[in-house]
């Protein structure tokens, strides 16, 4: 049994963390699972999974994936919001194999315990190993394929800010010490900024990733490879040999490997992969002083920055401002508080380029690089790298050769995607799940009524009500509207609208389509249902 606690209650669950919160409007919410049922003085071992949700003056900062609880209020069970054609909550749940929900004040819970995020010593060191066998597959393929992607030797820097980041900055030192990475204190920074502590890791590097990976194309094209654009993945069967159908036609082959950010369809990854959106700014200095090593500061969510020459002209880059897809309302305020951040430390000439970009967190990230779950044979997947991209991704591919050639594996077991649990009922929530209802089929909306409704400005987007039923819409710059569906095509969850990239995100797994329903990113591999708009004079003449 767990170590002792505080809370006297004849009735208590322990329960785990199976995921990190997720903010929602007026709370955070967090599937865990049940241990232990504590009941007058006996521990029943028990398992099922529940909801919580904890509102947000409640004590969260050390509560992530891992954490575990001791909770003594009663758990309610899921029902439906009573509103008639609204989405199946309760239905939903059960189909993951949960019934019950409980919302959490500060003093109706307790910690216990966190598992430790860096998976022990032993486990830690496997990681900072994989990570420098890409590295030096990173420096093998620039030498070898002749690729000019400005490829720097650079020092890393981690700065405190105050008294709290500062104990945090010693754990990580002792942390990268101990698996095997030489990390120190240090006096300086190379970038402008107060700070009370830092920390230097050598070795490093920087480089133009389009351009690193431009080359690689090349090379791989030179060598007899065959790279298909605009060729989308409509479907894939999975017998002796694999067939995939696109909208180009079909490819057979006895191997296939998802290495696509995050795989299409629905699969158990979607429910343990998190996606992120991320921001940058390139700026040009006046004073020409740019820094030559890398540098992060502990804010959360945190910033990074460095240089980079490009056709030339060498760039201040800066990025952060990472929050999940779709949580954000204002995204072009991520884009103006990242500015203001470079514009209040750095003597900045014009802010040139800005960018976002999405990413995919697993649960206990680490990415997940091996056998799609549910496909132990002939499919293969690469994703949940976070915002390491560039290193996990040739760790990906070293240990996706390993596999495919029979080799001796060094990280497979690490990095194998079937670590996860299942989840109950996943397999009927993919059959419910399979074809998205066409809500709108043969419907069609007064463009008059809906202009007068949405009242939207040219390049904005916004969901509204109208007849009783949601509507996603956009209006061009030419005063055209588009209207769509807005529930998402992969696992149904609501999209929202994207201000500063003008596309319609999905919160739950990170699909994003344009303002016309198209798709831009999986895990949809089908667009949002189009809704038809006709003016009134229109359908009289019909």
């Amino acid at each position: 049994m767990p170590g002792r606690h505080n809370i006297k209650n004849e009735n208590a669950l322990i329960v785990t963390l199976i995921e990190n919160p997720v903010e929602k409007t007026k709370s955070y919410k967090a599937n865990a699972s049940v241990d232990y049922i504590l009941q007058n003085d006996s521990c029943i071992k028990t398992k099922g999974t529940i909801i919580l949700y904890f509102k947000k003056d409640s004590s969260l900062s050390t509560l992530e994936y891992g954490s575990q609880l001791i909770i003594t209020k009663p758990l309610q069970e899921i029902k439906n919001s009573g509103n008639p054609g609204g989405f199946d909550y309760k239905r939903y749940s059960l189909f993951q194999g949960i019934t019950h929900q409980v919302y959490l004040k500060q003093d109706e819970f307790e910690i216990l315990s966190t598992i430790n995020k860096n998976f022990g010593k032993e486990k830690a060191i496997q990681v900072a190993n994989a990570v420098k066998d890409a590295i030096d597959q990173i420096k093998s393929n620039i030498d070898r394929y002749k690729i000019d992607c400005g490829f720097l030797e650079a020092d890393a820097y981690l700065f405190a800010q105050d008294e709290h980041q500062e104990k945090e900055l010693q754990e990580i030192l002792e942390a990268t010490n101990d698996a095997g990475v030489k990390a120190v204190y240090t006096d300086c920074i190379p970038v402008p900024f107060p700070f009370v502590k830092a920390m230097k890791v050598s070795g490093q590097a920087k480089f133009n990733p389009l351009q690193y990976v431009h080359g690689l194309a090349v090379a791989f094209e030179n060598k007899g490879g065959v790279i298909v654009q605009n060729c989308m993945v409509t479907g894939v069967e999975d017998n002796e040999w694999v067939e995939a159908e696109t909208n180009t036609g079909t490819f057979k082959g006895k191997e296939l490997i998802y290495a696509t950010h995050i795989p299409p369809g629905i699969n158990l990854l979607h429910l343990r992969c998190v996606p992120y959106r991320s921001y940058a700014v390139a700026v040009t200095l006046r004073n020409n002083e740019y820094p030559t090593d890398l540098a992060y500061d502990m804010v959360d969510p945190y910033h990074y920055y460095r240089a980079q020459d490009v056709n030339g002209t060498t760039y201040l880059i800066a990025g952060g401002k990472d929050h999940k897809t779709a949580h954000e309302e204002n995204t072009d305020k991520s884009f103006l508080e990242m500015e203001a951040q470079v514009l209040k430390h750095f003597p900045v000439e014009n802010i040139e380029y800005r960018w976002s970009s999405q990413y995919f967190e697993s649960a206990d990230g680490l990415p997940y690089i091996g056998h799609l779950p549910g496909h132990p044979q002939h499919i293969y997947v690469a994703t949940g790298f976070g915002g390491n991209g560039m290193v996990y991704s040739h760790v990906a591919a070293l240990t996706l050769r390993e596999i495919l050639l029979n080799q001796e594996q060094k990280y497979s077991s690490l990095f194998n995607p079937n670590r996860i649990k299942p989840v109950a009922g996943f397999t009927n929530f993919i059959k419910h799940n399979a074809d998205v209802a066409k809500q709108f089929a043969n419907k069609w909306f007064s463009h008059e009524e809906i202009h007068e409704l949405a009242d939207l400005a040219p390049g904005e987007g916004r969901v509204v009500i109208f007849n009783k039923q949601k509507i996603g819409l956009f209006k061009h710059e030419t005063g055209a509207l588009y209207a769509v569906n807005p529930i998402c095509s992969h696992m149904k969850c609501e999209v929202k609208w994207n201000v500063a990239e003008r596309t319609w995100d999905c919160p739950c797994h990170g699909a994003r389509y344009s303002y016309d329903g198209s798709v831009i990113t999986g895990p949809a591999d089908h667009e949002l249902e189009q809704i038809a708009i006709k003016s009134l004079q229109e359908e009289e003449k019909h």
